[in-house]
């Protein structure tokens, strides 16, 4: 158990996180994970967080979190963007607010009849229902933008459903507010009066008017800001005022935080950067709202709901789906919404239990609130568990995910477990050779070894190692290695057959193949040959594994006893070098590369990209001065290729600049860390974290003993 909050903190977040990527394994949306390591991690699982330590100390990072999602959502509701569905909006959220109401309001009034010993409906009954049907027409804006975000969904369904959402909350509260009044009127202890109704009116039109304000304010306020630090800071001491200031005047936040973000939207200026900067602020603060959400689920819940809350989980479900497509017929919205939208209103949390905790501090529905409490958060518990889900098939069906966002999605864990051990399945891609036949040196000098393991790449490395070959007028060299107690197993016809993937792809290149099989540990093995051939480079490939990292105990020490260089080759998709991106730190290392980039020019004329990565805080000056004599190097020392780009980059992170800009080359050429041993584990390798997360292939070039002195020396 848990007393500390910092230490809390730590362990919502870092739960949350875990368990959220292993969701994504399983194709469930990250705020299912969330929700579940709330619920490990509460009095419902192993108890680490206490419910006292939440009422104490963390929960105003629920209400900052509600106040920032409730910004978020008024910048989906842009009337421009909902020009011709203003319609449908209009007509869904009224539609399934008014059948949801009124169905589960029947239905639960049904089943309460149904399981009493009274033989009519008692007034008791009758308020038991309305008050969840008013609840009922809540839904889950936070859980809705979470994913929407997380999918980069945007089209007319994505706009649709954030502005039905930001509607419908709006329309729950002022339901629930009219319910409220009526409820205390049927209890006997007030009248159905004036004074009631104005009640209900003053938190809608209060909340509304702070959030008008609140938004004119932070507008006028940015136009004199131009610094994204400043805008945060202005922007969230101006949100968090708003919601504190709702709810000391017994307001909503929600509808103030929603209304704040639709004006700032809606304005002629359209400024959405504080929307952009509190984007980047708001992942941890997501993290903790939903695993806070998870911890405050009691699972005990569903047991003492009973037969009310399996009536109040279904008719919500069967209201808002009838609900939203009544609406969408009559507005003629399209069939992928009349179909879709309503299972994506499905997630319900924290406004519907913001309304159970209002009931439950309210002295006249005290005889209400032990009935009502775990009816709703059982349907919570249910709705938050399948209803990520369901808001994700929605958008995936309507084929609104940006394409990039598909490709970061992992495949579902089926299907990566019925693939794993497929030995093809990775099998590096070659484009056809279509430059034709490449002439032999005539008296060639030396040989380019390429190390050769398994057939999957054997290809693809002999077509790179002939290419060098080429360039340095030598013959390409195949290396095999084997166990030595594999020597006398293989018959000469055997040994030949090993290399006859290598023997094929140089014969369509033009050159012929010359080949060694050496029995031996792999590394002590390619050391020996490579010198004992005085080889001009030696090309090796990362096996291709999950963990391809694996390779750099031979890399290592042959890079470290060879005097050539070795290029190191990791293979992901299909092998081309029609773009090229040549990312580096320090000047020197194209020294190193030039060689390697000079053969691959040989071969084809590709574009090239010279993208040298600064410090952060490098001015644009500096960048400029760089990038010029980067031009002047490249237009002197780099010959036939079909163009050159020179990149100064000031880099907050030098693997996602590289990553961000390999998007659009198709092969990555850089130089191998100069550390090793320990220095490497402490201070890392841009080039071995490139090689484990990118989708582009790799050389990795090691200079090699000679050149590795010399630049020592220097």
């Amino acid at each position: 158990m848990i007393h500390d909050a910092t230490f809390g903190i730590a362990v919502l977040l870092g739960t949350g996180l875990a368990i959220a990527k292993l969701a994504q394994a399983l194709r469930l949306p990250s705020v299912t994970g969330f929700i579940l390591a709330g619920l490990l991690l509460g009095e419902s699982g192993f108890g680490i967080i206490t419910v006292d330590l939440l009422g104490n100390r963390l929960d105003h990072f629920t209400n900052i979190a509600l106040m920032l999602i409730a910004f978020g959502i008024g910048e989906h509701v842009e009337l421009r963007r909902l020009d011709g569905m203003r319609k449908n909006v209009a007509y869904i959220a009224l539609m399934q607010a008014l059948i949801g109401f009124t169905l589960v309001t029947l239905i639960t009034l049904q089943i309460i009849w149904l399981v009493s010993d009274v033989q009519i409906i008692t007034r008791h009954q009758l308020i038991l229902s309305l008050l969840l049907g008013a609840i009922s027409v809540a839904t889950a804006p936070a859980t809705t933008l979470h994913i929407v975000r997380e999918l980069g969904t945007r089209g007319p369904m994505t706009s649709t459903l954030m502005a039905v959402v930001a509607v419908t909350d709006a329309i729950a509260i002022m339901t629930f507010g009219i319910t409220v009044s009526t409820a205390h009127s049927l209890t006997g202890t007030d009248g159905l009066s004036l004074a009631s109704l104005l009640i209900c009116l003053y938190e809608i039109s209060g909340s509304l008017l702070i959030g008008i304000t609140t938004g004119l304010i932070i507008n006028k306020v940015l136009d004199k800001l131009h610094n994204n630090g400043e805008m945060l800071t202005a922007g969230l001491a101006l949100l968090l005022l708003c919601g504190e200031l709702t709810r000391q005047l017994h307001l909503s936040s929600l509808l103030a935080g929603m209304m704040a973000g639709f004006v700032m939207i809606n304005r002629s200026e359209r400024d959405v950067r504080l929307f952009r900067i509190i984007n980047g602020f708001e992942p941890p603060v997501y993290v903790l709202f939903f695993t806070l959400a998870g911890v405050h689920l009691d699972l005990s819940a569903l047991k003492l709901a009973g037969w009310v809350g399996i009536a109040y989980f279904f008719a919500r479900i069967i209201g808002k789906y009838c609900g939203t497509w009544v609406g969408a017929y009559l507005s003629g919205a399209s069939q992928h919404i009349r179909n879709y939208l309503g299972f994506a209103l499905i997630p319900q949390a924290g406004v519907a239990i913001g309304f159970v905790f209002m009931i439950s501090t309210d002295p006249k529905l005290a005889d209400w609130a032990s009935t009502i409490t775990p009816v709703v958060l059982a349907g919570v518990v249910l709705s938050e568990l399948c209803g990520p889900l369901l808001v994700r098939i929605t958008v995936e069906k309507s084929g609104e995910i940006s394409s990039e966002e598909q490709k970061k999605q992992p495949a579902s864990f089926i299907t990566r477990l019925f693939t794993a051990d497929d030995p093809h399945k990775d099998s590096p891609a070659l484009e056809p050779w279509a430059l034709g036949e490449m002439q032999p040196p005539t008296v060639p000098v030396g040989v380019i070894v390429v190390g050769t393991c398994h057939f999957a790449t054997a290809r693809a490395l002999t077509r790179v190692a002939t290419i060098l070959a080429h360039h340095f007028d030598a013959l390409p060299l195949a290396v095999r290695v084997l166990k030595k107690e594999e020597e006398k197993e293989l018959s000469p016809e055997e040994r030949r057959d090993l290399f006859l993937p290598e023997s094929d792809e140089a014969s369509q290149l033009g050159y012929p193949l010359r080949t060694e099989l050496l029995y031996d540990k792999r590394a002590s093995a390619l050391i020996a040959a490579t010198e004992a051939h005085k080889a001009k480079a030696l090309v090796l490939g990362y096996p291709i594994s999950r963990d391809p990292l694996k390779f750099q105990k031979i890399l290592d020490p042959v890079s470290s006893e060879v005097h050539c260089p070795v290029i190191a080759v990791r293979f992901v998709g299909t092998m081309s070098w029609e773009r090229i991106l040549i990312p580096f730190i320090h000047p020197q290392e194209l020294d190193v590369l030039l060689p390697i980039i000079e053969a691959m020019i040989t071969s084809c004329h590709p574009k090239l990209t010279f993208q040298q990565l600064l410090f952060a805080d490098s001015t644009r000056d500096e960048r400029r001065a760089r990038e010029k004599e980067l031009e002047s190097w490249a237009g002197s020392t780099v010959y036939d290729a079909d163009s050159i780009r020179c990149l100064a980059e000031a880099s907050e992170s030098r693997l996602e600049s590289i990553l961000r800009e390999a998007r659009r080359h198709d092969l990555i050429i850089m130089t191998a860390s100069e550390f090793k041993g320990m220095q490497r584990r402490v201070l890392g390798s841009l080039a071995n974290v490139v090689v484990e997360n990118c989708k582009n292939p790799v050389f990795v070039v090691y200079p090699g003993k000679a050149e590795t002195s010399a630049q020592d020396t220097v």
